[in-house]
């Protein structure tokens, strides 16, 4: 084969790969153009293959143009045109493209209307969703529990506290001074318990006394009376005179004059010890109000130093330094952000099967590509119409129909409440999953079943493409493309 002839043969090549590519076709030559050629105008102007070359002198010599016919020359002799493109015998790889992709999309359309559909029969005609929803937490107000002035704030504004933290302080020179004075109305009061303990000791010192001449007296009393008697009797007999017997009658007149005396000093000395046992009860009494008061005076110099109550974040803080503040003045308030909670309004209608314990997502508009869970904790036992200030009234006047709707306590994860990043006022999505336990085996079986079916066509399409790739990359006959000649 001549240069010309290997040439026609890589055009065509060429041609039919950018045609099996799905190229844009260049087109071919038509006969008028072929006709066109420089050979074929000097065959009208009377010329030759084998011309002189003196008259032109790119034309070869006449034996090599008798021996290698130009495709001009054969076109002038009345030859086949083999200067017009042949088309290689190719598959249809566009219309292949487009059907395919239809079928993608067809596919793709009836998988994800089948998926919708299964996905609201399992589980989307089970869910109530409310954007009525708002996070909260039980905040704690910090007040001052005594009066004075601000001596320094000691946290910054949203700053993290633990439970017992010192966040204020407040001047304690007058309530230091109220504890030294009530520590020495205790020593002063301890003093007056320990005289009257020895007072007591000396008064039941004088009972013991009094016990003692009451005794000597009873024994006087005794004797005076012996000797009255045997007086007496003597007397009786003339063994003793009248006047000894006067005298013994004086005698144990005067012992028992002594005894009485004695007796009544006794008296005396217990009636002194009972009364300073009541002093010391007294002063004893005394003196565990005063310790009462030492105890209140330090828990108040205590309440000088304002500690927080709780964990959570400093917020809306309300006193600076130096401010005067009074019992229950408030200092600011702390957030517990482990404790956020969310309220979320349903209406009436969407109560029938919402239950405590079924499992909650919580979208925040803060993180709208997260997802927070959690679970109903409870339910409000009335509307929130109920409880509001005025509530309605519709026994008189026109009525028209209103849905109401009731709280619904929704506790988050503990996993989301340690991140701490939710906010008690943020709004909030809720959905509220109502499905039991056979109704999600039901959706798992389901599930299961769609999953498998789905596989199957994935793997069907996946043939079917493998077959159409291998049928695109077939070869084409080389022949035939020789037999093209070029463009």
């Amino acid at each position: 084969m001549d240069h010309n002839g290997k040439f026609d043969m890589e055009r065509a090549d060429e041609t039919g790969a950018d045609r099996f590519d799905g190229s844009d076709e260049r087109p071919s030559k038509t006969a008028g153009e072929s006709s066109a050629s420089p050979t074929a105008r000097t065959e009208s102007g009377g010329s030759t293959p084998g011309r002189d070359p003196q008259q032109d002198p790119m034309a070869p010599p006449a034996g090599e143009a008798g021996t290698h016919p130009q495709p001009s020359d054969v076109r002038a002799e009345g030859g086949p045109d083999t200067t017009s493109t042949v088309t290689p015998s190719a598959p249809p790889r566009r219309k292949s493209r487009k059907r395919l992709v239809l079928l993608l999309v067809l596919l793709a359309a009836l998988v994800g209307g089948a998926y919708e559909g299964w996905n609201w029969w399992t589980v989307g005609r089970f869910e109530e969703t409310t954007d009525d929803a708002y996070l909260h937490a039980d905040m704690s107000v910090v007040s001052a529990k005594v009066g004075g002035y601000l001596a320094g704030i000691e946290v910054a504004d949203n700053a993290q506290v633990r439970t017992g933290q010192v966040i204020a302080t407040i001047d304690d020179k007058d309530y230091r001074l109220a504890v030294q004075s009530a520590r020495d109305a205790i020593d002063v009061q301890q003093a007056t318990i320990r005289r009257i303990e020895q007072q007591i000791s000396a008064a039941r010192s004088q009972v013991d006394e009094a016990e003692a001449n009451r005794e000597g007296s009873e024994a006087a009393l005794t004797f005076a009376d012996n000797e009255l008697t045997r007086k007496s009797e003597l007397e009786s007999r003339s063994f003793a005179s009248r006047q000894e017997l006067e005298s013994a009658r004086v005698d144990r007149d005067r012992a028992r004059a002594e005894l009485h005396a004695a007796t009544a000093h006794l008296t005396s000395a217990q009636a002194n010890v009972a009364v300073l046992e009541a002093q010391r009860l007294e002063a004893l009494k005394t003196l565990d109000s005063l310790r009462t008061r030492l105890d209140q005076a330090k828990q108040e110099l205590a309440y000088t130093r304002i500690r927080a109550p709780v964990d959570g974040v400093i917020g809306n803080r309300a006193a600076d330094i130096g401010e005067l503040v009074q019992p229950g003045s408030r200092i600011a308030a702390i957030v517990p952000l482990a404790d956020v909670y969310v309220d979320a309004n349903f209406k009436e209608t969407q109560l029938a099967r919402m239950v405590p314990g079924q499992p909650v997502s919580v979208t925040v508009d803060a993180f709208p590509d997260r997802v927070f869970e959690g679970s109903v904790a409870s339910l409000a036992p009335a509307s929130g119409a109920l409880f509001s200030l005025l509530p309605p009234e519709n026994a008189t006047g026109n009525f028209t129909k209103i849905v109401q709707r009731l709280p619904v306590r929704v506790v988050l994860d503990q996993a989301v409440l340690e991140e701490a990043v939710l906010r008690p006022g943020m709004s909030a999505v809720v959905t509220v999953d109502t499905r039991t336990d056979e109704d999600r085996q039901i959706a798992e079986r389901t599930e299961t079943r769609i999953r498998s079916e789905i596989a199957g066509l994935v793997d069907r399409l996946r043939d079917l493409t493998g077959l159409e790739r291998a049928d695109a990359a077939e070869p084409i006959d080389p022949s035939g493309a020789a037999a093209g000649g070029t463009r």
